[in-house]
């Protein structure tokens, strides 16, 4: 089985908020446990309680502001655009997030991964990566940001308490990009903008699906491609870990 096609759900909350959603099943995903693709003008969601997880924060170049943080255990930073944000929750932390500017958008991720069981219980902590110490790689006709990770020979400088890899890539039309799957890696890939095609199979963020490559006893290489003009594609990847 070398792609599985997962559904993606539209997110939406008022006014303010409006994003797609995959809540996929956990053998697929794992160590990763959902993610959100959003854009949000104004506060939404009242500070909310994390246990046993971690929460992170991802803010795309294009967002007009940042997202003001604040948290149970003291933390207060601003998310700039570009930048992560990784709350370890461990045995519990609460956390609010709202754009610095009201009526300005937010463009971003959020997403939810899994601690391993020794973890699960730690106390909490943030990790911060701001936007300037995002690795980036130019390959021709395409930029890919390594905030979680590796890609080939560049590694992010981020050393969280799950090992994740996040690619943020962004392809100009008719580029392509071949990714690495390593063995025993779940691996998805959330269109952001755009059309790429990938295994023969196209997707764009409009027809709320995405492939899933689960995990295999060898190592693998995907190409993704942008076929119908520019594409830009965040994928997820990581050894599968149940709490």
């Amino acid at each position: 089985m070398s792609i599985v096609i997962a559904a993606v759900q539209r997110a939406n909350h008022g006014r303010h908020f409006q994003g797609y959603g995959l809540r996929a099943e956990a053998s697929l995903i794992s160590p990763f446990i959902g993610v959100d693709h959003y854009w949000m003008n104004a506060p939404t969601f009242p500070p909310h309680r994390h246990q046993g997880m971690s929460a992170i924060s991802y803010l795309f170049e294009d967002s007009e502001t940042g997202m003001a943080n604040r948290d149970s255990i003291g933390t207060q930073n601003l998310i700039q655009a570009g930048g992560l944000h990784w709350t370890t929750a461990g045995r519990g932390v609460t956390h609010e997030e709202v754009p610095a500017e009201v009526g300005k958008t937010v463009h971003g991720l959020q997403f939810f991964v899994y601690l391993s069981e020794s973890n699960s219980q730690i106390e909490p902590f943030p990790l911060i990566l701001e936007a300037q110490d995002v690795p980036v790689i130019h390959l021709p006709n395409a930029r890919v940001r390594v905030p979680l990770g590796s890609y080939g020979d560049v590694h992010s400088p981020m050393n969280p308490p799950t090992e994740v890899t996040m690619l943020d890539i962004s392809l100009q039309a008719g580029a392509e990009i071949t990714v690495p799957i390593a063995i025993g890696c779940n691996m998805f890939a959330m269109p952001i903008e755009g059309t790429f095609e990938v295994e023969g199979q196209e997707f764009n963020p409009e027809n709320l699906k995405l492939p899933v490559f689960p995990s295999q006893k060898f190592s693998r290489d995907m190409k993704f491609i942008a076929n119908q003009g520019n594409a830009h594609i965040v994928l997820f990847s990581g050894l599968p870990l149940f709490v």
